[in-house]
């Protein structure tokens, strides 16, 4: 019914993920035939219902200013109670202009200079570039490898809280850049640590709609988090392929937390939606399930594919299996080179582009960060260069 292994010219959009100068000015030279696996942009077309509902928009022809309106708050409150068993209220839910913009309205609302915030790394850069740029300390919670994959250290998260009283934790679930998903125990011990210590528990969810095995926890699940000081992040962007759209939402359910968030907001003027935004959260939250599902099922066998040809013919570079997400993380500390050297090089000699672990705030030095959101046939090519590029540059033999 979903034709995932269709490869789109993306060239063409003006994308930052395929746009030839963009990727040069931030990699370097790549050759002309290059591969991007970089960025978190899929290179799939949306939902066919999502491209339908816009087209009788764009035939219309009005774009006129626009508002919430019942059908916005209507299809956040159906989406989250059928996708992750949520109840969510309607006055708890709040317009964004995409999440990474949120984050820097969330630390604007709730902490001043000098104040700090924690997170765990390695983790999305954004999370510290919105506190750097609010001139906010970031308290680096290291995770734990162990067996393949991250663990939270609770005992060193409580003697860092109790430190330094952070106003905000931002907790990234499912965790980007690796994809693992926390169980309701974890999420509900950092929790019981928030309340303990009074800090604001920021969760960023916009990963957890690709679930490719075990179960996601959303954290407004019974007896998972708290909801008295619990702000809730979320989007249909990454789920729907909808990034740029610009369109997100926050679930607060405490009315002070809420009041005071909002007054950044208006502070910001974020106060009414684009009207393609608005629309495509209706559309893909209330016709596109269907599609999410099919897509699920295509990730997770490119999932799988990533991590058998790594583990036989690439067993250098070791990969976390990714339960959520479209986004691979590799150890390549084996082959000699930092992680740096390592996506410079492949993207200069043979254009196939993915990003370094030093763009995730600490501790992600040794790794990269794969994009496998695409059709199968790009993978494979890629995986092609990616072990010649291994091969010639790192002396290894299978």
């Amino acid at each position: 019914m979903y034709n995932f292994d269709e490869i789109i010219d993306r060239r063409v959009d003006k994308c930052r993920k395929w746009d030839y100068d963009y990727v040069c000015s931030r990699f370097g030279a790549v050759p002309r035939d290059f591969i991007p696996m970089w960025i978190a942009d899929m290179d799939f077309k949306s939902p066919p219902e999502v491209i339908e509902g816009l087209r009788q928009i764009v035939e219309h022809g009005t774009f006129g200013y626009t508002y919430c309106f019942d059908e916005f708050y209507q299809a956040v409150i159906d989406f989250q109670a059928k996708q992750h068993n949520a109840h969510v209220e309607r006055e708890w839910i709040t317009l964004t202009y995409g999440t990474v913009s949120t984050l820097h309205y969330t630390i604007q609302a709730f902490c001043t200079e000098g104040d700090c915030i924690l997170m765990n790394t390695p983790v999305y850069d954004p999370f510290a570039q919105a506190a750097e740029r609010q001139k906010v300390r970031i308290i680096a919670n290291p995770l734990a490898v162990k067996n393949n994959r991250y663990q939270l250290n609770f005992e060193l998260l409580e003697d860092q809280i109790r430190q330094n009283q952070p106003k905000l934790y931002l907790f990234c679930s499912p965790h980007n850049p690796s994809g693992r998903i926390w169980s309701a125990e974890e999420i509900h011990r950092v929790s019981d640590l928030c309340q303990k210590y009074g800090v604001i528990l920021v969760i960023d969810e916009v990963h957890a709609e690709h679930i490719l095995q075990g179960n996601f926890i959303n954290a407004l699940n019974k007896d998972c988090a708290a909801p008295d000081n619990l702000i809730l992040l979320t989007s249909p962007n990454k789920a729907f392929n909808l990034g740029g759209l610009k369109t997100s939402y926050s679930i607060i359910p405490n009315e002070a937390l809420r009041s005071r968030f909002r007054q950044r907001l208006e502070k910001n003027s974020i106060t009414s939606p684009n009207m393609f935004g608005v629309w495509g959260l209706i559309y893909a939250y209330n016709r596109g399930l269907p599609w999410l599902k099919a897509l699920n099922q295509y990730l997770a066998e490119n999932e799988r594919y990533l991590y058998q040809f790594m583990s036989e013919r690439l067993p250098t570079l070791k990969m976390m299996r990714t339960e959520s997400s479209y986004l691979a993380w590799v150890d390549v500390s084996a082959t000699g080179m930092s992680a740096y050297d390592f996506t410079h090089q492949l993207a200069h000699e043979t254009g196939v582009v993915v990003e370094d672990g030093t763009h995730y705030v600490q501790n992600g030095e040794n790794y990269i960060r794969i994009n496998f959101g695409t059709p199968k046939a790009l993978i494979e090519q890629a995986m092609a260069r990616l072990e010649e590029f291994v091969q010639r540059r790192c002396c290894i033999k299978r």
